[in-house]
């Protein structure tokens, strides 16, 4: 914009400036425009959940101010059909109706929303982003395994346990469970070798139900379950046993390490506070994931932390945990409440710098 001139002429006369300046009787001062903080949110459309996590920048940090989760089973019926059923769908858009009026309400400046395994393999997963789009404005990024995979490092990889062992990072999903070998620490994390399969809790559970009537049935399922996934892990499996005789570090993202930490801890309802960041012994997972899968249905609805939503799928997440910790034998298994959503609000933030994602009521 171009700059007025100064005045030219004769100085204004003492006392002048202060007479101009002089403020009429009953004036006031002209309020301070408000400046609302720039909101961040992620949102994380998965085969099994629909999750939102809003987060606002205080003190070098992202400060999560809201947060929203519901079941959606987007991917229920996937594995036979190829396609995303109309009742999942709907399921979908109306808890995504829920996150585009939290978005308006917490005037989020930046988002992100990503779908990841059901809508990559469904035939009609285009069709749900364009409705997506068309009845709540949220525009859907059916991004790659390679970038589901970058993100859940990016969003709990400072839960690794310290150490200079080969470190492995793992997100059992609803569609498809991803496997991360990383090195470094701090800002300076790499992935150097990862495999993403086609079998999360959901796919899994579809293919081979473990809901027998008998123990030697749900055995059998689990036998099965078991059988799958070390086969789709094998070639990452022949190039793990390179760190053979080394001191590995394992870290879990996913709702099937938080379950098994709750019921570790014989939680009578699910606690973030407890279970972010906890380190079990991998022994102790190895048994409680056999002891899931011999039980029936009806016996693992009643554990607290499990319940009816997750009774029919946690299986599957057991025979998927087994078959990691055999191709990367640890001692203890990380357990991290945090993943894709904190590493998309990373990324929004601060261009993928090591900003911290807090929850100030899970402050230690």
């Amino acid at each position: 914009m171009r700059q007025m001139a100064a005045p030219q002429g004769r100085s204004p006369r003492p006392g002048a400036a202060a007479a101009q300046n002089r403020k009429p009787a009953g004036a006031h001062d002209r309020p301070t425009p408000f400046t609302r903080p720039k909101s961040y949110a992620a949102i994380d459309l998965g085969t099994n959940n629909c999750r939102l996590l809003i987060a606002r920048p205080q003190d070098g940090e992202l400060v999560v101010i809201d947060a929203f989760s519901r079941i959606v089973r987007l991917g229920e019926g996937l594995h036979g059909s190829g396609r995303i059923s109309e009742a999942a769908m709907d399921r979908a858009v109306a808890a995504l109706s829920i996150c585009a009026d939290k978005l308006r309400r917490r005037h989020v400046s930046l988002s992100r929303a990503v779908a990841t395994e059901a809508c990559r393999r469904a035939a009609n997963g285009q069709e749900l982003a364009d409705r997506v789009k068309r009845e709540t404005g949220i525009v859907l990024d059916i991004i790659s395994p390679a970038e589901e995979a970058r993100l859940a490092v990016l969003g709990c990889h400072n839960l690794m346990e310290p150490g200079d062992g080969p470190a492995l990072i793992f997100d059992i999903g609803g569609g498809s469970t991803e496997l991360m070998h990383v090195e470094g620490s701090g800002n300076d994390v790499a992935i150097r070798d990862w495999v993403s399969v086609p079998w999360g809790v959901v796919s899994l559970t579809e293919h081979a139900s473990p809901n027998g009537a008998t123990m030697a049935d749900r055995q059998a399922s689990y036998d099965h379950m078991r059988a799958t996934t070390r086969e789709a892990f094998a070639a990452f499996a022949a190039r793990a046993e390179r760190h053979a005789g080394q001191k590995l570090r394992l870290l879990g993202t996913s709702g099937t390490v938080t379950t098994l930490a709750s019921v570790f801890l014989d939680l009578p309802r699910y606690d973030r506070r407890a279970v972010d960041g906890l380190v079990v012994p991998c022994d102790a997972m190895r048994d409680i994931s056999r002891r899931l899968a011999e039980a029936s249905i009806a016996d693992r609805a009643e554990i607290g932390c499990i319940g009816r939503e997750r009774a029919d799928l946690v299986v599957a997440g057991c025979a998927i945990l087994e078959s990691i910790i055999d191709l990367w034998p640890a001692a203890r298994v990380g357990v991290a409440d945090r993943g894709i959503r904190e590493g998309i609000l990373r990324t929004l933030a601060m261009q993928g710098r090591d900003v911290p994602v807090t929850r100030r009521e899970y402050r230690k």
